[in-house]
């Protein structure tokens, strides 16, 4: 089964790609992150990405532009509901992608972290599968979460120290505004 699998990073690409693998699958990753800030981080996670394709052989198609406008035209006014206006934009063009590319099934990365909303993301996922009419495959990798910081630290992947987004930088660095909240 050929699977396009949506990569938010090199890091939490290692382990699902590795188990996806050794289940027999055959994967190829779609790069596709708008909501990535700044841009210099953006860039370095295009790096990892780059590193971990050429280092396990992974075949991957990049979204190059750096679409921090879209992202912020979607969820300005909706902050508190920016994660799944976020998941939604990400797993369409994945899902767009994988009808494009003819493959039989789509997947994301994204379930690969424990600060993510599985059940909101497969519930996503199932309705553009729907919408679309091609299956999606959901894995729970969180079962490998230390593997995969294992994997990526062996390869000397940049190592990201937040989700991506400027709200979640926010809130991995401003020590008051933790407080608050």
């Amino acid at each position: 089964m050929k699977i396009l699998l949506h990569v938010c990073c090199g890091p939490c690409t290692a382990y699902p790609l590795k188990l996806m693998r050794q289940e027999g699958l055959e994967v190829e990753g779609f790069f596709f992150n708008p909501n990535i800030h700044p841009y210099r981080e953006f860039s370095r996670r295009l790096e990892a990405l780059e590193d971990l394709s050429r280092l396990m052989n992974f075949p991957v198609e990049y979204e190059r532009q750096y679409g921090l406008r879209d992202f912020l035209r979607k969820v300005v006014f909706h902050e508190e509901s920016r994660c799944g206006l976020c998941y939604s934009m990400r797993l369409e063009a994945t899902v767009q992608k994988a009808v494009e590319k003819g493959v039989d099934a789509f997947s994301t990365t994204l379930l690969y972290s424990r600060y993510q909303n599985h059940a909101l993301i497969k519930v996503q996922a199932e309705k553009l599968a729907e919408k679309y009419g091609i299956p999606f495959y959901y894995r729970d990798f969180r079962e490998g979460w230390q593997e995969g910081i294992d994997l990526s630290k062996e390869m000397e992947l940049y190592r990201q120290p937040y989700c991506g987004c400027i709200y979640s930088e926010q809130e991995r660095y401003d020590k008051a505004f933790r407080k608050k909240k």
